[in-house]
C-alpha cells in the first residue's frame, strides 16, 4: 500500500466499475452515473465544493501513465466535472458544474492523495470488504444486490463455490494436474459467470458445481486452462474484464480446444422415457408414490428471475439495459405493449451483435430480420453451437403463418390491432431466449 499525490488528469473513471459493468470508456461511465444517480451526484458535488474536502483517498491502480479508479469513482467524477464543466453529459449539468467551479473557495485541487495498489487481487479484497456487506461507513453509496452480483460475476469472489478447487480435484483424480500450482484466484476470475463456465463444460446452480458434459470431454479443457494459468501464459491482467475472458476462450475455440458439443435444447427431454412393458416385473416392490407437483409460480416478467448465462461485455450495454428492464422493471400484467416492443428491439440487436462480432459473410446490409435469423441459425448449426432440434425451432420463426414467428414480433411494433398477451409473450421468449443469449455472447 502506498499513498501519493496524483494529478486529477491522470485519474481515469473506471469504465468497468461494478456499479454498472463494462462500458465503452470513461465518458460512458460518467454518463451512467448521472443517468442513474443524478440527484446523489449533484449532492456529492455540492458537498465537495462547499467543504473543499475529499475525506477519503481514491483507491487506484496504475495503468501506464494513468491510474484507474477502483473506489472513489463518484468523487473523482465530480471533481473532474467541476474542473471541466463541459465534460458533463447535459447542458443543464454543465451549467451546474460551472456554478460550482465559480463558487469553489480557495485553490481548486489539481492533485489528490490516492491509495495506490499494484496488486489487483488485493484491490478486489478491499472492495469485497467495503461494498458487499454492511461494512460501508457514513457517506458511502452502498452497492445494491445487483451491483454486488456484478462484482461476484467479475471476480468469482463470494459465489459460494470454489471453481478452481473443484477443477483441481477432478484433474488430480485423473492424474492430469499440471506441474506447477494452479493460481486459484485467476482461475476463479476466468470462470466467474455462468456463460463463461458453460463454454468449458461446467455449471454452478444453487451453490453446486456440476459438469454439463461427460468428464472425458471436459478434462482436457480443464488441463489446458490449468497449464496456461500455472505457466503464466495467461495472467490475472489478461482476464481482468469480460472482454479479456471471452478473448482467451475464443482463442481456445480457434485452436480446437473448444467448443463442446451443444447442450440439448431447453425443450428436449432430460432422460429416456420408459416404453411399454418397462414397469416393475412380477414380485417387484411397487414404486413409492410420486410427490405432488409443486404449485407453479406465476411469471411476472418476460425474462424469468433466474440466473442466465450472458457474459455482459462493454459492446452490448444497450442490450443489457433492455434486458434489465425486461427482467426487473416491466411487469407482464401492467406493461405488455412496452414489453413486446422492447422484446423485438432486444431480439434484433442481439442478432445484429452476432453478425457484427463474427463478420458473418452471408448477411447483406439490406437483409430483413427474417433473413438475418435464418443465416445466423444456419451458421450456429454448422459450428455445432446449437443442435438440430433447436435449429429447427429457429427455422420455424421464418413462417408467416406460425403463431410464434418474426412476423409476430413485427406486429408487436407496427400493427394497431395486435394485442400481445402475457402468455404469448412468455411462450415466444422461451423459444428464442437460447438464441438471444448465444448472440449476446458472441
Amino acid at each position: 500500500m502506498a499513498y501519493k499525490k496524483l494529478t486529477l488528469k491522470a485519474l481515469l473513471v473506471n469504465s468497468a466499475n461494478d456499479r454498472h459493468g463494462e462500458l465503452e470508456n470513461e465518458t460512458a461511465a460518467i454518463a451512467w452515473l448521472f443517468t442513474h444517480h443524478e440527484s446523489a451526484m449533484r449532492k456529492l458535488a455540492k458537498d465537495l465544493a462547499e467543504t473543499g474536502e475529499i475525506y477519503e483517498p481514491p483507491l487506484v491502480w496504475p495503468d501506464g501513465v494513468n491510474y484507474v479508479v477502483f473506489d472513489g469513482n463518484r468523487r473523482v467524477t465530480c471533481l473532474k466535472l467541476i474542473s471541466q464543466p463541459k465534460r458533463a453529459p447535459s447542458l443543464e449539468l454543465q451549467a451546474f458544474f460551472k456554478g460550482l467551479k465559480a463558487s469553489w473557495k480557495g485553490v481548486f485541487p489539481d492533485r489528490l492523495d490516492c491509495q495506490i495498489e499494484t496488486d489487483r487481487e488485493r484491490i478486489d479484497e478491499i472492495l469485497l470488504r467495503r461494498h458487499t456487506g454492511t461494512r460501508g461507513g457514513v457517506g458511502r453509496n452502498p452497492w445494491t444486490d445487483r451491483m454486488t452480483a456484478t462484482f461476484v460475476e467479475r471476480t468469482g469472489k463470494g459465489s459460494g463455490v470454489n471453481i478452481a478447487d473443484e477443477i483441481e480435484k477432478r484433474l488430480e483424480a485423473a492424474s492430469m494436474l499440471p506441474g506447477k500450482k494452479i493460481p486459484w484466484s485467476t482461475a476463479n476470475r476466468l470462470l466467474s459467470s455462468e456463460g463463461l463456465r458453460n463454454r468449458v463444460g461446467i455449471s454452478v446452480s444453487r451453490s453446486k458445481f456440476q459438469l454439463t458434459h461427460p468428464e472425458p470431454l471436459v478434462l482436457p479443457i480443464f488441463r489446458r486452462i490449468s497449464e496456461d494459468l500455472a505457466n503464466r501464459n495467461v495472467v490475472l491482467g489478461d482476464l481482468w474484464d469480460n472482454e479479456g475472458k471471452v478473448a482467451y476462450l475464443d482463442r481456445l475455440e480457434i485452436e480446437g480446444v473448444l467448443p463442446l458439443p451443444p447442450l440439448p435444447s431447453p425443450s428436449a427431454p432430460r432422460g429416456p422415457r420408459p416404453g411399454p412393458g418397462t414397469g416393475p416385473g412380477p414380485g417387484a416392490s411397487p414404486s413409492p408414490p410420486l410427490p405432488p407437483p409443486a404449485k407453479p409460480i406465476k411469471r411476472t416478467t418476460l425474462v424469468p428471475q433466474v440466473s442466465h448465462a450472458v457474459v455482459w461485455q462493454a459492446h452490448v450495454q444497450r442490450q443489457r439495459q433492455i434486458w434489465d428492464e425486461l427482467q426487473f422493471k416491466l411487469k407482464l400484467d401492467d406493461h405488455p405493449n412496452a414489453i413486446s416492443v422492447l422484446f423485438r428491439v432486444l431480439f434484433e440487436l442481439s442478432v445484429d451483435n452476432y453478425i457484427a462480432r463474427t463478420s458473418l459473410p452471408s448477411v447483406y446490409p439490406n437483409d430483413s430480420l427474417k433473413n438475418k435469423v435464418k443465416k445466423v441459425g444456419a451458421d450456429l448449426e454448422a459450428k455445432r453451437r446449437i443442435d438440430g432440434k433447436y435449429a429447427g425451432i429457429i427455422r420455424k420463426l421464418e413462417s408467416a403463418d406460425g403463431i410464434f414467428s418474426i412476423d409476430t414480433m413485427n406486429r408487436y411494433v407496427h400493427s394497431p390491432d395486435f394485442a400481445p398477451s402475457p402468455s404469448h409473450l412468455t411462450a415466444l421468449w422461451d423459444q428464442v431466449s437460447q438464441l438471444v443469449v448465444i448472440c449476446l455472447n458472441a
